[in-house]
């Protein structure tokens, strides 16, 4: 069984560009990183922030002419349309040998963008990379077979089942099952300060802050 702390995040940060994170935690992850990979679309506001960072990495068609332009050395061009700028970072930092990822900006302004982000988590945990997506509002975390979460007592949780074919759990207001459509989990409510997931497959968790 997986024992997992929701709260803790990895130094190595990718924003994306949806909205710029306004709460403490996405902040203070932001500002404790040790390498910040910028979604194309995510330069331009971001530089005017003057923060830090190593890499912009995308198709580049959203970053300005004056980014292209002085910030040439740190600009990596992707133009596979087969995937979005998120995955292109986090496919370059796999190719580095880094498989613990925050993403923060990966939600808001369009919400197809926001879905397909989230949805996006599922697919690099297949192939071993733990990202977990920090947004103003909550974290959320892909994860596979049985597991132990720590959380707050009464603190709000989705479980949006992705393969599971069996899946109950202990600590959670409503009982969970396998559910067949994305609605079904939500709006549930931590009664401990642990969940324990039993689950035969893989799953999207989503807690409130």
């Amino acid at each position: 069984m997986t024992t997992i702390d929701p709260y803790k995040y990895s130094q190595v940060v990718i924003v994306g560009n949806g909205e710029f994170p306004t709460t403490p935690l996405p902040l203070r992850i932001l500002n404790d990183a040790t390498n910040v990979i910028l979604c194309d679309g995510a330069a331009n506001s971001y530089i005017k922030r003057k923060m830090d960072f190593d890499i912009i990495i995308g198709d580049g068609d959203s970053v300005s002419d004056e980014i292209k332009q002085n910030y040439a050395s740190k600009i990596i061009i992707n133009s596979d349309q087969e995937t979005n700028d998120q995955t292109k970072a986090i496919n370059f930092l796999y190719s580095k040998g880094i498989s613990e990822v925050s993403i923060i900006g990966a939600t808001g302004k369009r919400e197809d963008h926001s879905l397909g982000n989230i949805s996006l988590l599922i697919d690099y945990m297949q192939r071993g990379v733990n990202a977990k997506i920090f947004t103003d509002y909550g974290i959320f975390i892909p994860i596979i077979g049985k597991a132990k979460v720590l959380v707050n007592p009464k603190q709000k949780v989705s479980i949006f089942n992705y393969n599971c074919t069996e899946m109950s759990a202990i600590g959670l207001k409503y009982q969970i099952r396998a559910f067949n459509a994305l609605w079904q989990g939500t709006l549930n409510e931590a009664t401990n300060k642990e969940i324990i997931i039993n689950a035969n497959g893989q799953y999207l968790l989503y807690l409130a802050y």
